[in-house]
């Protein structure tokens, strides 16, 4: 082709404007060759951030991930560390149980691992053991014996105090009866008249019925009163043989039920030792052999509750009087279990820390106990890792306040929802849980920078920052790897297996979205997609492999189910509507090119930019900033333009213009700098009056010097401008002038390599404005003499003439 130099700038060849992978690097026929592969591909330096992270034990050191993409980011790095293998302190098994002394305080404890719900078997076991066994015993004949023997005695010793005390009576003409006073019948003395027992509130009566003498009736209630005082004291005699009754058939209980209870009791000691286990198991003992009572019923019947809804259950009757014997499992291993690792991916306040259930009873009333503590993923997870997206915490009521304070303290309180609210519905006050688990927030980088500049608290808790990068360096190595990621996706969904024609397309596409030649995306899961999109096209057509041609036949779809805005766009500049052109010459306009992302679809657009200047001292005026349609950045590349001005033609006079840039028909705002040195090329042209050429688009952002510096989207920028040349009709002088630090980022489209190949399109890379005002005005840009100036009918002679006539003017009109 023609690479014949533009002014002093030659146009790139073909074979600079794209990478190409050469099939013949791909080290199969197809991916069913391909070694089988899964997990991330390079990414070494965020792999050693979390290695460190999730190995190192020290307090704060939880794993904040950011940068990584996909869908399923959580499992990706529970795979990543269950690769690590990292040598973690398992977690022992917790349950909770009834504190006898704190009924509100639930007592946790801790045991060796694997043990915890033979624990409880064992228990429940020996308490349907005792239920069975200590009514037996009580109505076993040696007990039964002892028992009688027991009451013959005391029933004796009472019966010998009330015959004293009635005979006593019987001399004085007093008789012991009972009267009845509602339901109940009390023993009480009644004095004998005529043999029949009289109460003594009827001798009033007597008396005044002329049946008994008012001094007999005064003798009779004052032996009354005197034997009534006696007999209190006889009573209360009586009153205290009962208790010590009572205390003997305890003690005989006690010791006829310890032998069962203290074997229970010192076979659980002797499987599970521990000083917490040890003491509850004696608040057991002592809590079995004090409340006997609940034992004798053979026929006692456990409540049964019924799930209801909301996670609360609702009770059928009256609680279970054995339910304070129970064990709740709050957290099991087996013996082959290691570290777990928990994806949570619904982080919500119960899932995370657990709840207190409700039992209500059939009034309509509710209570929790220790048996209603459930545990959430943070006890799951001990001795372990637990992945969570990290905006999923902070929006979750609840949640990051808590997480926050648990990290602080290693220590976690099982509490209610609705502790949250100002009345909390529960007492309970379980006994708090050490934890020893490491967690590993997911999110992006802006989080984790709005994180850390405003959250204390999260600078203390996450120490970690595990980045990974969205390019890697494009080897031999990774090409091999996406051979593997790929056989494994047509093995686990049933795709078409890929030739390596295929991979190759596969892998200039990964270097197109990495934006740099010698380097790749590192964003799997988009390459991926689009071979799961080159599949379909291959069953389409009804062929295997999958080829190239299908790539490329994907790519084409995936534009078209995006570029709906693009194809308006081309269509307007077609018609008219939106005017650019790509032929003839104009003063102070020049086709810019900017980027547009619609819907995560990048196209670039051409855009009329023109400048016009005056006499004055307004300096630059941005109308994109006076209409509020400039970004800062668009704003900061315009004072450059004016530094680039004062350094050029400023140094002998007052720069005395008032000159104004335009971006044309844009209604949507302007942002960045890419734009500044084509705003030069404007102003320089208009200060001049020499006219630009037209059908050379210009891109490439500018410093104060001069120099041109790289921009980003120059693939969509230059494919951009050649689609509205195309349109227009090529006529063989048509290009783009790009900055020529950007030429190994070019990875363009083999349409516009094969225009440039047929001499219809060119790409010029520069390094400076006048290289770049020389190929768009065929005019030497010109260099100052050892005077100071330029030389005349150069373009920057032209201009610092022009300054320099309207400084004076200015002068002359003041």
């Amino acid at each position: 082709m023609d690479t014949k130099p533009l002014g002093k700038v030659a146009a790139l060849p073909p074979e600079k404007l794209r990478w190409q992978c050469d099939p013949a690097k791909v080290p199969f026929e197809t991916t069913a060759q391909a070694e089988l592969a899964e997990g991330i591909v390079g990414q070494d330096r965020a792999i050693r951030a979390l290695k460190m992270g999730i190995e190192l034990a020290a307090p704060g050191y939880n794993v904040f991930v950011c940068g990584l993409a996909g869908s399923s980011r959580g499992g990706l790095i529970s795979r990543m560390i269950k690769e690590l293998e990292p040598v973690t302190q398992l977690a022992p098994d917790r349950c909770y149980v009834h504190n006898f002394k704190s009924p509100d305080r639930p007592r946790l404890l801790t045991l060796p691992r694997g043990q915890a719900n033979s624990f409880k078997k064992e228990v429940q076991a020996g308490i349907d053991f005792l239920k069975r066994r200590i009514p037996q015993v009580f109505e076993g004949e040696p007990f039964q014996r002892q028992k009688s023997r027991i009451v013959e005695r005391f029933t004796v010793r009472e019966k010998e105090l009330m015959d004293d005390f009635t005979r006593r009576i019987a001399k004085e003409q007093f008789a012991l009866g009972r009267m009845q006073v509602g339901a109940v019948a009390l023993p009480e003395i009644f004095p004998l008249l005529e043999g029949q027992m009289v109460p003594v509130e009827e001798l009033p009566k007597l008396v005044q019925e002329g049946k008994l003498d008012t001094g007999v009736a005064e003798q009779i209630e004052k032996k009354y009163d005197q034997f009534r005082q006696e007999f209190t004291v006889v009573y209360r005699k009586t009153l205290t043989l009962s208790r010590e009754l009572a205390s003997e058939m305890s003690y005989l209980e006690q010791e006829a039920a310890s032998v069962l209870v203290d074997g229970f009791i010192e076979d659980l000691k002797e499987k599970y030792p521990g000083a917490g286990t040890s003491e509850y198991l004696e608040e057991v003992r002592h809590h079995i052999l004090d409340n006997l009572e609940q034992f004798k019923d053979r026929d006692t019947d456990e409540a049964e509750g019924e799930a209801g809804e909301g996670g609360e259950r609702r009770v059928s009757g009256e609680r279970d009087p054995f339910r304070v014997y129970g064990v709740n499992v709050l957290l099991a291993h087996s013996p082959e279990d290691s570290y777990p690792v928990i994806f949570e991916t619904s982080p919500t306040f119960v899932n995370l820390f657990g709840s207190i259930q409700r039992n209500y009873d059939t009034r309509g009333g509710w209570n929790s106990d220790f048996m209603d503590l459930r545990a959430g993923s943070m006890v799951r997870a001990d001795g372990g890792f637990l992945i969570m997206y990290a905006m999923d915490c902070l929006t979750e009521t609840g949640v990051w306040r808590t997480l926050k304070r648990t990290l602080n303290h290693g220590r976690l309180e099982i509490q209610p929802l609705d502790f949250l609210f100002p009345v909390s519905g529960s007492g309970l006050k379980p006994e708090p849980i050490d934890l020893k688990v490491k967690i590993i927030l997911i999110g992006d980088r802006e989080l984790y920078e709005l994180l850390h500049g405003f959250e204390e608290d999260f600078r203390k808790i996450f120490k970690v920052r595990a980045e990974f990068d969205e390019e890697m360096e494009m080897t031999d190595e990774v090409i091999v790897q996406y051979g593997g990621h790929l056989r494994k996706l047509s093995e686990d969904e049933g795709l078409c297996p890929f030739d390596r024609t295929a991979v190759a397309a596969l892998m200039e596409h990964g270097v197109r979205c990495a934006g740099r030649r010698n380097k790749v995306t590192a964003r799997l899961n988009d390459i991926l997609d689009l071979a799961r999109e080159a599949c379909y096209s291959a069953r389409q057509e009804g062929e295997t492999p999958v080829t190239s041609a299908h790539v490329r036949q994907a790519l084409e779809a995936k534009v078209e189910r995006h570029n709906l805005v693009e194809t308006k766009i081309r269509e307007m500049i077609e018609q008219g509507m939106i005017l650019i052109d790509t032929e003839g010459e104009r003063v102070g306009q020049v086709n810019g090119l900017s980027v547009f992302d619609y819907g995560g679809h990048l196209f670039g657009k051409p855009m009329r930019i023109t400048a016009s200047v005056a006499m004055g001292k307004g300096g630059l005026i941005n109308i994109e900033r006076e209409a509020n349609l400039s970004g800062r950045l668009h704003d900061k590349g315009v004072q450059i333009i004016a530094g680039f001005f004062r350094s050029m033609f400023a140094q002998n006079k007052p720069l005395s213009l008032s000159a104004s840039l335009c971006f044309e028909q844009s209604y949507s705002g302007v942002d960045g700098d890419s734009a500044s040195s084509t705003e030069i090329y404007a102003l320089l042209s208009a200060l001049a009056g020499v006219p630009i050429r037209q059908d050379i688009a210009v891109t490439g952002s500018v410093n104060q010097q001069g120099d041109i510096q790289p921009i980003g989207g120059i693939n969509e920028k230059i494919e951009g401008f050649f689609d509205i040349c195309r349109i227009k009709g090529f006529n063989g002088r048509q290009g783009v002038l790009m900055p020529i630090e950007n030429v190994e980022d070019l990875m363009l489209r083999d349409d516009v390599v094969q225009a440039v190949a047929e001499n219809k399109f060119r790409i010029l890379p520069i390094r400076r404005i006048e290289e770049g005002i020389e190929i768009l005005t065929g005019v030497p840009a010109g260099e100052r003499d050892a005077a100071g100036r330029f030389a005349e009918g150069t373009m920057f002679g032209r201009v610092d003439q022009r300054l320099l006539e309207m400084a004076k003017l200015l002068k002359e009109f003041e």
